[in-house]
């Protein structure tokens, strides 16, 4: 192919913002990651549950035990027995780290997966179909764009979570998260610093996989649609994300339920009982659970102990633990497969 007969190049908004990355403005980010930490999310969150205070007459949250009780308004909302608590402390913790690492551990991947992802899935349309229809952009393909780089996350999200739920190895480093004793908003980040990488890569991929497709029809001009300058399907995952981690139960109603993830069935995920073991995976919507067969949509106040089986749970009660049980994981693991002994990995499994 002759240089005058070459496409013309076509960037693709991940790499914009591997660009910008470069450039050290962190800030463009935001538009591509969940906000249920962020204050406006929060007090949307605050406000949704006092709703369900008021149209419940004080039902609808859990303890620290996992079970459903009435509670005065500030207990509703601000449970002692659930901040109070050492896991709650762990998430402090954990959450600190996290974001100590973060830049390192998960912007790296958006500015290196992401563009390298995006502009392969442009370089192969190019190969296949030639130039790109350069097809005008209007508020509908936006929408349409949003929506399919949404259910992109959400599939990969699911597949990475189920993964990491089946693979002895993934186990140990995604246990970390299931050892919370109690939600809290901070849950969310309770990750061990190893899981941060393969969540990242995950979420660099999928969005760029959608950015690379639709960068070649539009020819780089397509964007998503934005409401105060977020991504409108990461608005939605904050707003959702954070009853995810949050002891008040958002239930929807059932019919709805087979299609996008109510927050409460999270709290099932999240179970120690067998009943709700490996269950309710994706981040938003129902589809992939119902194809897989891992939904489980919960009753109302239905009981779910959080953390890990109450003889498992010792092992990842403080942060220290839980920061080393990964190494200490993989060590009995390797020994087991090395030795071909019968050493006991049973810590590394939910049965």
């Amino acid at each position: 192919m002759s240089i005058e007969s070459r496409p013309p190049e076509i960037v693709g908004p991940f790499t914009q913002l591997q660009q910008t990355v470069l450039n050290f403005d962190w800030s463009s980010l935001a538009a591509h990651l969940p906000r249920d930490l962020y204050w406006d999310v929060l007090l949307l969150t605050l406000v949704i549950a006092v709703f369900i205070w008021f149209k419940r007459k004080g039902e609808g949250s859990k303890g620290a035990d996992g079970r459903a009780r009435k509670a005065e308004l500030f207990q509703f909302l601000l449970p002692k027995d659930i901040y109070t608590h050492q896991s709650a402390k762990v998430d402090v913790c954990l959450w600190v780290t996290e974001r100590l690492l973060h830049p390192f551990l998960a912007v790296g991947f958006l500015a290196t997966v992401a563009p390298a992802t995006e502009q392969a899935m442009i370089s192969m349309m190019q190969f296949i179909f030639g130039d790109g229809p350069n097809i005008e952009v209007n508020l509908a393909w936006m929408l349409l764009y949003s929506l399919f780089a949404f259910l992109c996350f959400d599939f990969v999200f699911f597949l990475t979570h189920y993964i990491m739920h089946k693979v002895p190895a993934l186990w140990a480093i995604h246990k970390v998260h299931h050892s919370a004793e109690v939600l809290t908003p901070l849950t969310r980040y309770r990750e061990h610093f190893t899981a941060v990488p393969i969540w990242a890569a995950g979420g660099a991929f999928s969005h760029a996989f959608a950015a690379g497709i639709f960068a070649y029809l539009f020819n780089g001009n397509i964007t998503e649609v934005t409401v105060m300058n977020v991504g409108i399907f990461a608005l939605i995952i904050g707003i959702t994300g954070s009853f995810r981690h949050y002891h008040v139960q958002f239930h929807y109603p059932k019919w709805l339920s087979k299609w996008v993830h109510s927050p409460v069935m999270h709290h099932v995920h999240h179970s120690y009982l067998e009943k709700h073991w490996d269950m309710n995976f994706a981040a938003f919507t129902s589809s992939w659970d119902r194809l897989f067969g891992t939904l489980y949509i919960p009753e109302k106040d239905e009981y779910t102990p959080w953390g890990l089986p109450p003889e498992k749970q010792i092992e990842h009660s403080s942060y220290w633990h839980n920061m080393i049980g990964p190494f200490r994981d993989w060590y009995r693991l390797a020994k087991a497969k090395f030795e071909s002994t019968d050493v006991d990995v049973t810590v590394i499994e939910k049965k």
